[in-house]
Parts: C-alpha cells; sequence; structure tokens
C-alpha cells in the first residue's frame, strides 16, 4: 500500500535516525519471519522479539504493532531492503546489506534510487510538487555548493521538492549567505526570522485560510504553527545529514555543522551526477518499481566501471600492485582491502599520537565543545572523545565500539548490544559507557543497559569486570541505581556490579592529572577506584554518602 506524501517540504525517512541501526532489525525480521504474512500479529510478535535483543534500546510497549510498522515500514522498506507483501522477504539488495564488508556502498545504491513520488510513497492533492530523489539532489547540492551547512540544508534543501527547482534553491542559498555577512546581530535571531520568513511563504495557503492547528496540539496560534513546521523541517535535514553521512561520500564537520565531498571521492560523486537520471522512475508500476529498488547492482557507480576502477587504484594506492586485466569483482575487493588497511593504520596513528599526550590540548577543547553545545553530533563526539581520553589516560587496550569512516574520523555510534567503550588492562576489564541524556530520561535508557552489558562482558570475560558511566550531569536516579547494584547479586547481571557515575566535569580533571602527573598511570591505579568503591559501597548509609565519596577519590584518583 502506498503511503499519501501531504508534506509542503522535502519527505525524508527519519526512522531510523541512524541508518546502521536498522541493520539488526532488519536481520532479526528475516530470521524470524521470512516467508509470514506482515500483520498485527507478526508485528506484535516481531516486537516481543526484539524488545528482548541486547541492541534494543527503546520500549514500544504501548502499541507494539505501530512501533513494529514504524521501524520496518519506513527505512527498510522504503530504501528496499526488505518487502512485506504478499509476505516478508529480503530482496537481494537486503541480503547485500547484512553480508557485505562494504555497507556504504549498499547505503548509497538504495538511497539514490529513493524518490519521490513512487508506488510506495503517493503525493496528496494539497503537497507540494514532488519529482525528486531526494539524496541525489542533496548530494547534488552539497557537489555544487563546496559546504552545506546544516541550517541551509533546514531552511533551503528541504524546500527542493522538484529537482527542476534546484538553480533556485542555490540561488537562495547563496542570497541568505550574502545576508548573514551583512548582518550584525545575533545569527540566531537573524536564523529564525529569516526560517520564518520561508515557512510563512511555503504555507502561505494554509495560514491565510486559518489551518494552523497541528496534529500535537489544539494551539492554533502562528507563532506556534512556525515552531512546529521548523521543527519538522530540522528533523528531515538531520535524517538527511545522518543518512548522507553513512554513505562514506562526504565529511561532516561538526564545529561547522556542516558537509563537503570528501576529497577522494569526488570523482565518485561526479560520476553519479553524471550518469543518474534525475527523474523518478516506475511511478505507478509497483512490480518494476520493487524489482529496481531492490536490485543489489545498480545503480552504477564509478567502481562498477573497470576502467575508472583501475584508475581509481592507481590513484589511491599507488604503491599497490595489481593486474589491470584482473576482473572487476577482484578488484572491486582488493579496493575494500586496501581502504581498510589505510583505515587502520591511521586509527593506529592516532593511537600512538593520543598515548604520547599529543592530543591532550584538542581532547580538553572537544570537550569544551561538546559542554557548550558547539558541536552537531554531541553523542558521538562525546563517546569518540571518551575514547580518546580513555586512551591517554592510562595503560591498557582501549576498544570504542564505533563505526570510523575509510579515514578514521567517527561515523556513528555502536550499536546497543556492548559497552561502548572497552579498556582491557589484562588481569581485569573497564567498560566506560557515556551519555548525553539528562534528568530522568538518562535513568530510563541507561540504567539497564548499562547493567547488561557489564553483565554480559562478566560472563564472555570470566575475568573481574568494572564499568565507569560518563555523563554531563549525573541524574539522582542513576546514582541511586549504581549504588544499590554494588550490593545486589543478581545473576542475569553476573552478580554484583560495580558501576560509578562520575560527571564530565570529574573525568576531565581524571584526566588532566593523568597529563600533569610526568609518567603514565599504571592499571593498579584505575582499579584502586572501583575496588574503593565496592568497599564503602558496604558501610555507606545511602547513595548519596557513597557518591560523594566516590567523586572525591576520583579527583585525586593519583595521590
Amino acid at each position: 500500500m502506498a503511503r499519501p506524501v501531504n508534506s509542503k517540504v522535502l519527505f525524508l525517512t527519519t526512522s531510523p535516525r541512524t541508518p546502521e541501526k536498522m541493520i539488526p532489525e532488519i536481520e532479526l525480521l528475516n530470521k524470524h519471519f521470512a516467508g509470514r504474512t506482515w500483520n498485527n500479529a507478526s508485528q506484535c510478535s516481531f516486537m516481543n522479539i526484539l524488545r528482548d535483543e541486547q541492541f534494543f534500546n527503546g520500549k514500544g510497549e504501548n502499541n507494539p504493532a505501530l512501533s513494529a510498522r514504524d521501524r520496518i515500514n519506513r527505512a527498510p522498506k522504503s530504501l528496499g531492503f526488505v518487502t512485506l507483501s504478499p509476505c516478508i522477504a529480503l530482496t537481494p539488495a537486503g541480503k547485500a546489506l547484512l553480508e557485505s564488508k562494504r555497507k556504504e556502498e549498499v547505503f548509497l545504491r538504495q538511497m539514490l534510487k529513493f524518490q519521490i513520488p513512487s508506488p510506495y510513497h503517493k503525493p496528496t492533492p494539497k503537497a507540494a510538487t514532488f519529482c525528486i530523489k531526494p539524496y541525489l539532489e542533496m548530494l547534488r547540492l552539497v557537489r555544487t555548493l563546496g559546504t552545506l551547512k546544516f541550517d541551509e540544508l533546514q531552511i533551503f534543501g528541504m524546500q527542493l521538492t522538484d529537482w527542476h527547482d534546484f538553480e533556485n534553491i542555490i540561488l537562495k542559498i547563496k542570497t541568505f549567505r550574502a545576508a548573514k555577512t551583512e548582518h550584525k546581530g545575533s545569527y540566531k535571531t537573524f536564523k529564525s526570522e529569516y526560517l520564518n520568513t520561508e515557512l510563512t511563504n511555503i504555507y502561505k495557503e494554509r495560514i491565510a485560510s486559518g489551518e494552523t492547528r497541528t496534529r500535537e496540539s489544539n494551539d492554533t496560534s502562528l507563532e506556534k504553527f512556525l515552531k512546529t513546521q521548523s521543527g519538522n523541517m530540522r528533523d528531515y535535514a538531520d535524517a538527511c545529514f545522518r543518512y548522507l553521512r553513512s554513505t562514506g561520500l562526504v565529511n561532516v564537520s561538526h564545529v561547522g555543522k556542516s558537509l563537503s565531498i570528501t576529497p577522494e571521492r569526488i570523482e565518485d560523486v561526479d560520476y553519479i551526477l553524471q550518469t543518474i537520471d534525475r527523474n523518478p522512475c516506475f511511478t505507478d508500476d509497483e512490480k518494476s518499481y520493487i524489482e529496481y529498488l531492490g536490485d543489489d547492482a545498480l545503480p552504477l557507480l564509478l567502481t562498477d566501471n573497470k576502467q575508472k576502477l583501475v584508475s581509481k587504484l592507481h590513484n589511491e594506492f599507488p604503491k599497490a600492485e595489481f593486474d589491470c586485466n584482473a576482473d572487476t569483482a577482484y578488484l572491486k575487493e582488493l579496493l575494500a582491502n586496501l581502504t581498510e588497511q589505510r583505515k587502520n593504520t591511521t586509527l593506529q596513528s592516532q593511537v600512538r599520537a593520543i598515548k604520547d599526550y599529543k592530543l591532550y590540548d584538542d581532547i580538553q577543547s572537544t570537550f569544551n565543545q561538546i559542554e557548550r553545545s558547539e558541536l552537531y553530533d554531541a553523542p558521538l563526539m562525546l563517546e569518540w572523545n571518551t575514547w580518546r581520553a580513555m586512551t591517554m589516560l592510562d595503560g591498557g587496550e582501549i576498544k570504542a565500539n564505533l563505526n570510523f569512516d575509510d579515514f578514521g574520523k567517527p561515523l556513528s555510534t555502536a550499536q546497543g548490544n556492548m559497552a561502548d567503550i572497552v579498556c582491557d588492562y589484562g588481569d581485569f576489564i573497564l567498560t566506560v559507557e557515556v551519555t548525553m541524556a539528562t534528568g530522568q530520561k538518562q535513568y530510563e535508557m541507561e540504567s539497564e543497559p548499562v547493567s547488561r552489558h557489564l553483565g554480559k562482558m562478566k560472563k564472555s570475560s570470566g575475568r573481574p569486570c568494572y564499568c565507569l558511566f560518563v555523563a554531563p550531569a549525573i541524574n539522582e536516579a542513576c546514582v541511586a541505581h549504581f549504588y544499590a547494584l554494588h550490593n545486589m547479586n543478581i545473576s542475569y547481571y553476573g552478580g554484583k556490579s560495580v558501576i560509578i557515575p562520575l560527571p564530565l566535569c570529574i573525568f576531565r580533571k581524571m584526566l588532566e592529572d593523568s597529563y600533569m602527573a610526568g609518567y603514565i598511570p599504571n592499571p593498579t591505579q584505575v582499579r584502586a577506584l572501583f575496588e574503593f568503591s565496592r568497599e564503602i559501597a558496604n558501610n555507606c548509609e545511602d547513595e548519596n554518602a557513597w557518591y560523594e565519596q566516590i567523586k572525591k577519590k576520583a579527583i585525586g584518583w593519583l595521590r
């Protein structure tokens, strides 16, 4: 069944926000439900199984069937990884996503085929005029402009519903940039006023007829209406940012909150922009569209062209020796292996520089930017920067469960079935969990997964394991929960759990002490903090007394 699109701005899939997160859920769907009918019963069953998986962080309890449709009918179906009618099945593209070592390429092919209108997405008479392959045109915007800031994507990129308006959108962005340069006051105010002007024009007919009530509220004020539409555009722009990032074709400047084409991928992007038809296809032929969408070999990329593939290998890896007459499949595998080797070499070089304290100022500066909300993807940057800090803090083998791009830059956070960071000190293991969540949401999102990840590590390693939990601020419910686990022998969590929550400011003080010590702290000093926590938890009158002592101990951890 086609989904009606009522939007006046560009429509994109926003669930999941990070495309990599759909991979384990597609795998789970295929394992348990392939060949079955996708109906209310199977949807509820899917959520029941999903809730027991360690990578699942949601709830899906109020309406499990709706939650299942949200997870599967959106990105997995819309991008052609699964078909749900007449029965549940993986497409060739879905199989490639689960099996391929180069998942970036799989995502890229599918995103380039996403289009509106399509047999899956039909604009209504109230919608804007749609004639677009959104990711193709957003990639063209980035390539044409050199860099595309998040605000520009939100305000103007989301207005590009018809590719024939491309040049008009380019002109709007250039006009905005000129006006921003001339503006002398607050940029935040300037952006808000500019966005409201654009929104008022986009929704002028609806505003004129008084249709300003939104689904989420009975408030019919223009202010509330514009705020809601602004939020919707921001959500679409954020999803677009993340999905484009997953292709490996773009760099994300977290400081500048902008996209640019990765220099080594410019030729790939130009090939795409020159060879892929901008017009949607099979708009009224569902059978042909589903076959086309699920084809894991379409559209053709630069690396499918043998001559250009050989040229790419020579340009990116001039020292590599290979037979230019080898078949294309072999050459593509060679390119993938050489790219992976380059990434690993880059990461190893980063680790050496970190351990030599060469990046101390950069790490502390990044924490400052995170605390001031200056970075685009703060959760990702916090996880990455904490991995760098732990690598610098002391000895041990420190592994971040992040997805890195081909050049060693953080691409996305890990799937939810493991700790964010694992520190192997030989005699014991320390897991590190980080979050930007605050208040009660922090407790609801993090308390159980943190305990579960630690328990999983205890059972798999057979060694003593501890956990450090870091956040800009620690919620009191988390303090109480982690304190209680010190004295609760729960077999599911591998017995008693030693989890220490620390606010980011104290963790940064520990990093500073390590830098100023004049020597590299040893694992014994790390372990001492957690053994201290274990000992005092038996004697403290409550969680608050325990937490205060833990913070004091951490502040002077090397004394």
